[in-house]
């Protein structure tokens, strides 16, 4: 079965029986689920939903049948073609509408499809929320509106630029300082929407641009997820062109890794760190907030410029919520998502590379001298495949006891924190697997530690 419904939205593969794969039918029957739910918030207004996708190969066939759908249930839809999921966030403010659906799999392989669902902030469902679209999913009792009151399609608009100009308008971001640098830049975005946008926004900054798989055909050049087994080509690259710097993102661009001008990779994980140390120092300090999986190296560079780290569980809405709660100027996800509320609460790419060249602009380093200057720490990232035969949340539990003694925290799967390292256990929200996410001073130690949990974990499935 590979049809995953969770905070992260609706996702599964395509083709194969209803109800356990994304198939045309359970399309239809989760956005009118969701039609339900934004009607319930709005009542007795007319909808108007926006919709963006991917380039990945089914995004034509899922965004013919989301929109069919949403203009049977008398929806409006402005319709973005291609579009990244910030930039499908952006657009359901900027047109005033009750939420969007992003047609995106992520970081997930090109037979993977999914439905992210918006609210009227342009920002993911709550849990609550998204546990209501699910509920009314298994209901059959619609009654669709008649010929006179169908939806149509408002808008056809091609909602990139509008995005482009949005980041370069943020005060932090030194359009100036940039430009006079001239970056050379080599940009690889897997063959989908990046492609056009990430290389638009660098001209717009005075870059040179080097494009690497930046033709949005949807057939990823390699695995999509931006971790370095997977980007070898461009730190080859950066490395072969001399540039300044090398820019990853994933098929909807809410993901953002770097690579340094000596073709070693910056680390996803100091994404963030590096776009926060550059917003504290413009505002002399001021609050952050990850998730648990993330660095240690982002708490350490907010309370180096004085503010104070929050951590929250794993999912950008979750990270966004503590945000709210704690006043965050900037946060996000170690797997190299910024969210800068200046700009919308929301994991951006095009925001984290405008930033970073600000910072990098003012610093006058090179990257590779530029990560030097952070904490450093190495994380491990490791997964088990889940099986019918493991019972997780009696695993989690089992493990969560063993290790009392130290500081642990349980409100998104087990993290225990040692004095000099970190072990993140949980239930993937996206992939039926465990991940197993280790941090610690060196490579060999982050991998250590993983190696030991999950071998306890092992035995713990054999033992029951």
């Amino acid at each position: 079965m590979t049809l995953i419904k969770s905070i992260s939205g609706i996702r599964g593969t395509i083709g194969g029986p209803q109800g356990d794969n994304l198939t045309p039918i359970d399309i239809v029957k989760f956005v009118t689920a969701y039609v339900r739910l934004i009607g319930e918030q709005h009542p007795d207004q007319r909808l108007k939903v926006v919709v963006g996708r991917d380039a990945r190969l089914s995004g034509e066939m899922v965004e013919n049948i989301v929109i069919g759908t949403l203009l049977g249930c008398g929806v409006d839809v402005v319709a973005l073609g291609l579009c990244t999921t910030p930039g499908t966030e952006l657009a359901v403010t900027s047109r005033g509408a009750h939420g969007g659906i992003i047609l995106t799999a992520s970081h997930n392989p090109k037979q993977w499809n999914a439905l992210k669902l918006l609210g009227s902030a342009g920002e993911f469902l709550s849990d609550a929320e998204g546990k209501k679209v699910l509920a009314y999913a298994e209901e059959s009792d619609w009654n669709f509106p008649e010929i006179d009151h169908i939806g149509h399609i408002v808008e056809r608009v091609d909602f990139n630029r509008e995005h482009i100009e949005s980041v370069l308008a943020l005060p932090a971001v030194d359009v100036e300082a940039i430009k006079a640098k001239r970056f050379k830049v080599v940009v690889d975005a897997v063959n989908s929407v990046g492609g056009t946008v990430i290389p638009d926004l660098l001209e717009a900054l005075g870059a040179e641009v080097v494009k690497l798989n930046c033709e949005p055909t949807g057939n990823f050049a390699h695995n999509p997820e931006p971790i370095p087994a997977n980007l070898t080509e461009i730190c080859s690259v950066v490395a072969k062109e001399h540039a300044d710097l090398g820019v990853v993102v994933d098929p909807d661009v809410d993901r953002l890794a770097l690579v340094c001008e000596d073709g070693e990779m910056f680390g996803e994980e100091y994404t963030l760190v590096a776009c926060a140390d550059y917003i504290l120092s413009l505002q002399g300090g001021g609050n952050t907030v990850s998730n648990l999986s993330s660095s240690r190296a982002l708490r350490d560079v907010t309370e180096r410029h004085g503010g104070s780290y929050a951590a929250a569980a794993v999912g950008e809405v979750n990270v966004v919520a503590k945000m709210k709660e704690v006043g965050a100027v900037i946060g996000g996800e170690g797997n190299g998502g910024v969210i800068y509320p200046e700009s919308h609460y929301g994991r951006d790419a095009l925001v984290g590379v405008a930033l970073f060249l600000s910072l990098l602009a003012h610093k006058g380093c090179r990257m590779s001298e530029l990560k030097a200057t952070y904490p450093q720490y190495h994380i491990s990232k490791n997964k088990i495949q889940l099986t019918p035969d493991i019972d997780v949340d009696k695993v989690l539990a089992i493990m969560l006891n063993r290790y009392t003694d130290y500081n642990v925290t349980d409100i998104d799967g087990v993290k225990i924190d040692f004095p000099t390292e970190w072990v993140h256990l949980r239930k993937s929200n996206t992939e039926p697997i465990i991940r197993i996410y280790s941090e610690s001073r060196d490579e060999d130690s982050a991998e250590r530690l993983a190696r030991g949990i999950m071998n306890e974990i092992g035995e713990i499935v054999k033992a029951n």
